[in-house]
């Protein structure tokens, strides 16, 4: 079970974008054409890891490093995270380990592996390597940070809305990928903060593991069967005491799921229409606009979360067309 912690504060959110304004540039926002019509984008995917984390580690270790400049820290993820960690602790000479699955994307341990920390593989599942992550925290007094469940994680997603609105501020419906909720709940705290209730945010997870979109429509997440998805960022279960998951349902937002194929397919179009590569689980935000909202009469944007999909996997997806 996580610690409960609250949201960000106003002073963590001003912390957060003070950091990644200082180590990160802006990353474009541009129109794209998803099955004809236009669709703003926010493309995370350039990030120099190639994933919206980076952000969220950033803030995360800033604020440890201003509390105790000699801890370590250690997380759980299952790639994309460990990849924003290890960049942050290079930028910020904060020491740092990282546990990811046994079965975790060979392209996000491959990219970890270039950096200097610590790269533990461990467990079949992101819930058994964050299990493993906690346990050696206690054992070597290290500070654990989780992917989400962290209000300065938060913060440091919250980056991404706030620039996003600054280039289009007239959209009016955005769609944000989900797996344990940090990525959405940064969306939700800036949409607050940069007082834009008026713009509808919409969840999307891919329906091979779909937990928190049950536990948004108030079903038991732990009843939910987990199936192989190549949204891998997104799977897994929901952890109980998560702010992420208090921001979820105090918003009201729907969380709705699409299928494997619909992801593939949208991977594909990408590709081809836009010449964008975008791993599974920025591909499931754009087959909800492709298969849902294409014909809604609102400014749609998304927010792409990354591009790490193995070449291998994207080669066989892009010869399926």
């Amino acid at each position: 079970m996580n610690t409960l912690v609250g949201a960000p504060t106003a002073q963590q959110l001003e912390d957060a974008r003070e950091v990644v304004k200082r180590y990160l540039l802006p990353t474009p926002s541009v129109a794209i054409s998803i099955r004809g019509r236009e669709v703003y984008a926010k493309l995370d995917n350039l990030q120099v890891t190639g994933a919206f984390k980076v952000r969220g580690a950033l803030a995360a270790l800033d604020a440890v490093r201003r509390e105790d400049p000699s801890i370590g820290v250690i997380t759980s993820s299952a790639g994309n995270h460990g990849l924003g960690i290890a960049h942050a602790s290079f930028l910020l000479g904060v020491k740092a380990t990282v546990v990811v699955p046994a079965n975790a994307s060979a392209v996000k341990v491959a990219k970890i592996g270039h950096y200097d920390v610590e790269l533990i593989q461990f467990g079949s599942s992101y819930d058994e390597a964050q299990a493993h992550a906690r346990e050696l925290s206690e054992q070597r007094g290290l500070r654990f940070v989780s992917p989400f469940n962290n209000p300065n994680v938060v913060a440091g997603q919250a980056t991404a809305f706030d620039e996003f609105l600054d280039v289009f501020p007239d959209v009016e419906h955005v769609v944000v990928s989900v797996g344990g909720g940090g990525w959405i709940s940064g969306a939700l705290v800036s949409r607050a903060a940069n007082n834009r209730e008026d713009i509808t945010i919409t969840g999307v997870q891919a329906e091979n593991s779909a937990a928190m979109a049950a536990f948004a429509r108030g079903e038991d997440p732990e009843a939910v069967v987990h199936l192989a998805t190549i949204a891998d960022g997104l799977a897994g279960g929901v952890d109980p005491g998560s702010i992420t998951n208090e921001i979820i349902l105090s918003s009201g937002i729907k969380i709705v799921t699409v299928s494997e194929s619909s992801i593939r397919q949208a991977v594909r179009e990408s590709v081809e229409n836009n010449g964008l590569v975008m791993e599974g689980s920025s591909a499931a935000s754009y087959a909800l606009i492709g298969e849902e909202l294409a014909h809604e009469h609102s400014k749609i944007g998304m927010l792409v979360s990354g591009r790490n999909i193995a070449f291998e996997l994207l080669r066989e997806i892009l010869n399926e067309g």
